[in-house]
């Protein structure tokens, strides 16, 4: 026989009351108004459920569900307290649909909006300005908490609210957590509404957000850079160009280099992620010279190609009207032959390639007018050899600035999850030329150390490619120090190094190694296999990513020491080191898990977002299906993380190890990971049970491995 409706078994929490497991009669604790009370989990997350919702060890706690009616006491006290259990409540998911659906959301912009009138009552009430601050402090907290569930459009805030946020910015002194609060409000607004961009552009200038950079407050300067940002990336294309005027006229590279780059706090990774999508949104503003062709028939971008043989050969320059017109045309196809255009009698058709289009003769010209003798000695060099083993400039200057445009992915929109931000570009308000011209100088010196002739172009420019990329991985902290690098990876040692490369890698393929491997190699599958549960069993922490803002919330997920069950749940802060699994509150049965999806067809993938569906972040992204339609969603933080942490999570479920499914296939690939064996797939590139790596080891496996080969090799040294 069923229990009666109104009873219900559970373990109970009251205040002042020892903890027990019993049955909640709604008519024992005069629950007439049930859709009125909520359980709240009795851990250190306060989170709460409802009839919709059932998670395990669940107490009893109504007053939190009546903040509502608290936060608009007459008694400030009183107030303040509701506020900070509201801005602590708001994290959790049920907590937040519930007073959303009260109308939670109205409640506090009224109270945002009459911020004036509350501080006049906290005057005359003689309360501190601290309190105040804290008033609107932990409203302002709240409101963003709430905001970021993404349950309520941002569409629907009033002008007037939108003045009172901005205001708080505009201020010249103001309590730090309002401030920070309202910037990440600003922030999401303009990333999430176009209407809301043009209203916040209307009450927001750089000229304002300036002061907040020249401050000692990291969080201050992320969020402000986060706010310039999204006024950057949201604004029309036609009124980019204008903004990046302003932002020169404001200096504000030059003070983001001063106070924030060479501050004595270290930058932090939300601080470098800002700082990235600053650097590719400014180079992003020359996407439309790059795919800009040269007119053929324009006199002004023709007379840019006259300035550069003017100033190459100024002492051959005639005057237009001295000679013959055959013998001016003889002459200056001769110069363009020089110059190393491709087409010597009419050059404009070589800048007609996009990309990278009229972007290469600006670098040309940048290079002739503010490097003259670089650029002089350049082409004279070059014209006085023989013409095969002449480094064409014009040639040399549209693919080089072809191969800069694609190492720093001009024209594509900034990664989510990169913080790769290069210092030396904020050195230079033309920072991209100068890169230019520091490169196409290694371009010529690396021409001539390859004794190259034309047949070899291809092969320069890859090794100028791997020349630009080893030096821009050391970070370097200026472009003196870029081009100081440059000069310790010439072609001679660009070869030393893909010489060592290449013996490490041939060390594992000589035949007594594999022979000798295959002997042990039982062993080495088995190792393999328990390294792998090992690692399923020390977890991973995710970071959580919202569309709404980007916020420092994590959660982790590990396997049980039986290996049965997932563990996970959500952290208040990245850990330190292993989170027990006793500690995460929820659970998924591995035997209950369907299957692994991938890339673009992962559910949290589906959703389309400023920033989000870019080609990083889908291969970064899976998914593991457990009953009908219930999924685990998953973003590695990096492309060097996917090896280390998410395949070791990924691969046993995948081949089913810990259920016992699938063992065949297992081992067959667990054979390919073998070190030695050659693998060219991209782990994430094959989609829905389709992962193929070796690359899931952890260190200890790589130290194993290394020190398994050295001592097999000695062994095969000594027997030949």
């Amino acid at each position: 026989m069923p229990p009666p409706a109104d009873i219900v078994k559970v373990a109970i929490e009251w205040p002042g009351a020892f903890p027990k497991l019993m049955e909640i009669d709604q008519v024992m604790w005069s629950l007439g108004s049930h859709e009125n009370f909520a359980l709240q989990i009795a851990d250190s997350t306060n989170f709460y459920i409802t009839e919709k919702v059932w998670l395990q060890n669940p107490t009893f706690n109504s007053s939190q569900f009546q903040l509502h009616e608290r936060i608009q006491s007459s008694s400030m006290d009183a107030k303040l307290e509701a506020l900070k259990d509201l801005a602590n409540a708001s994290r959790d998911i049920t907590f937040a649909q519930e007073f959303i659906n009260l109308d939670g959301i109205s409640l506090l912009t009224q109270m945002v909006e009459s911020g004036t009138e509350v501080c006049w009552v906290c005057l005359c009430l003689c309360v501190s300005p601290c309190s105040f601050g804290d008033l609107l402090s932990f409203t302002l907290t709240a409101f963003v908490e709430l905001m970021d569930h993404g349950i309520v459009s941002w569409d629907t805030f009033s002008v007037a609210f939108i003045k009172k946020i901005a205001g708080y910015v505009n201020k010249s002194a103001m309590d730090i957590a309002v401030l920070q609060r309202s910037l990440a409000i600003l922030e999401s607004m303009v990333l999430n509404s176009q209407d809301l961009y043009h209203k916040v552009a209307q009450e927001i200038t750089i000229g304002q957000l300036i002061p907040h950079l020249q401050g000692t407050d990291q969080d201050i300067q992320t969020y402000t850079i986060a706010v310039i940002n999204a006024l950057f990336l949201k604004a029309p294309e036609e009124k980019r160009q204008d903004m990046a005027h302003i932002l020169a006229q404001k200096q504000l590279r030059s003070i983001i280099l001063s106070n924030v780059i060479r501050s004595p706090t270290p930058i932090n990774d939300e601080m470098a992620h800002q700082l990235y999508v600053l650097q590719v949104l400014t180079f992003n503003l020359l996407e439309d010279r790059m795919m800009t062709k040269m007119d053929p028939q324009d006199q002004a971008q023709r007379d840019i190609i006259f300035e550069l043989r003017r100033i190459a050969f100024d002492v051959e320059c005639e005057p237009n009207n001295g000679g013959s017109t055959e013998k001016r045309k003889s002459m200056y196809t001769r110069d363009y032959k020089k110059l190393g255009f491709i087409n010597h009698v009419n050059p404009a058709v070589d800048f007609t390639q996009i990309p990278p289009g009229m972007l290469a003769l600006d670098n040309m010209l940048y290079l002739a007018r503010h490097h003259q003798d670089a650029y002089i000695r350049i082409v004279l060099e070059n014209s006085s050899r023989e013409d095969k083993h002449e480094c064409p400039f014009g040639r040399s200057s549209i693919e080089l600035t072809k191969m800069l445009c694609e190492i720093l992915k001009v024209g594509e929109l900034p990664s989510e999850n990169c913080h790769d931000f290069h210092p030396m570009f904020f050195t230079h308000d033309r920072s991209f030329e100068e890169f230019f011209c520091i490169c196409i100088q290694l371009l010529n010196k690396t021409w001539k150390e390859m004794r190259a002739t034309s047949e070899d172009f291809n092969k320069v420019m890859q090794v100028v490619r791997e020349q630009i990329m080893r030096a821009l991985t050391l970070k370097p902290n200026s472009l003196d120090q870029f081009k100081s690098r440059l000069q310790n990876l010439s072609y001679t040692e660009i070869l030393k190094i893909r010489q060592s490369e290449r013996m490490n890698q041939e060390d594992f393929q000589s035949r007594p190694i594999l022979e000798l491997r295959e002997k042990i190699q039982p062993e080495i599958m088995e190792l393999i296999k328990q390294q792998r549960l090992n690692r399923l069993c020390e977890g991973t922490c995710f970071r959580k990513i919202s569309s709404r803002r980007r916020q420092d919330k994590f959660w982790y997920c590990r396997l049980s020491p039986n290996h049965k069950v997932l563990h996970y749940g959500d952290l208040e802060e990245s850990p330190q080191g292993e989170v027990p699994h006793d500690s995460l509150q929820d659970k998924l049965p591995v035997a209950d898990i369907k299957a692994v999806i991938t890339g673009k067809d992962c559910p949290h993938m589906k959703e389309k977002g400023a920033l989000k569906q870019n080609k990083e972040v889908l291969e970064l992204a899976f998914s593991v299906l457990y009953e009908s339609d219930e999924y685990l969603n998953f973003i590695a933080p990096d492309k060097h993380e996917v090896s280390q942490q998410l395949l070791p999570l990924v691969w046993p479920l995948y081949d089913n190890c810990l259920t016992g499914k699938g063992s065949e296939r297992a081992g067959n690939d667990t054979q390919e990971r073998v070190p030695g064996r050659e693998s060219n797939l991209d782990p994430l590139q094959v989609r829905n049970y389709s992962l193929r790596t070796w690359g899931g080891r952890s260190p200890t496996e790589f130290l194993f491995f290394f020190v398994i080969s050295v001592f097999l090799s000695f062994l095969c040294l000594t027997a030949y």
